[in-house]
């Protein structure tokens, strides 16, 4: 993938061939990716979706079965689709924009009512 960096952590239980191999099943070849780490074991692994719907659950398993038996506990995954509470990367890339420009661009004499006003149109705060 063209978007993914060049390193990046994944379960040590998932061999390399399984990663070429899954990489095709995901949108834009994403594979989920490793993004944070607690000291407790708990961890936010980031997916993007699967594209054929009758490999998602087995792939889907496979996944979250290597990630469980990372875990020190062997806790269960919790999974939640992000896509449909959170903004797209393009609105957060739009919102940053008009921050940008609200605070770079636009004097701050006005008053702080327009101003604050302005910062919600930015809809950064969402």
């Amino acid at each position: 993938s063209t978007s993914l960096p060049e390193y990046f952590v994944v379960p040590s239980s998932l061999a390399d061939q399984d990663l070429k191999l899954y990489s095709y099943s995901f949108i834009g070849r994403r594979m989920p990716l490793w993004s944070w780490n607690h000291p407790n074991g708990s961890a936010l692994v980031r997916m993007a979706n699967i594209k054929d719907v009758l490999q998602q659950r087995r792939i889907d398993q496979r996944i979250c079965n290597a990630i469980t038996r990372s875990h020190p506990l062997r806790s269960d995954v919790y999974k939640s689709d992000l896509d449909k509470c959170l903004p797209n990367i393009q609105e957060i890339q739009a919102a940053h924009i008009k921050l940008k420009q609200l605070c770079v661009n636009e004097p701050f004499d006005e008053t702080e009512e327009k101003w604050l006003s302005s910062l919600e149109n930015t809809r950064w705060l969402e």
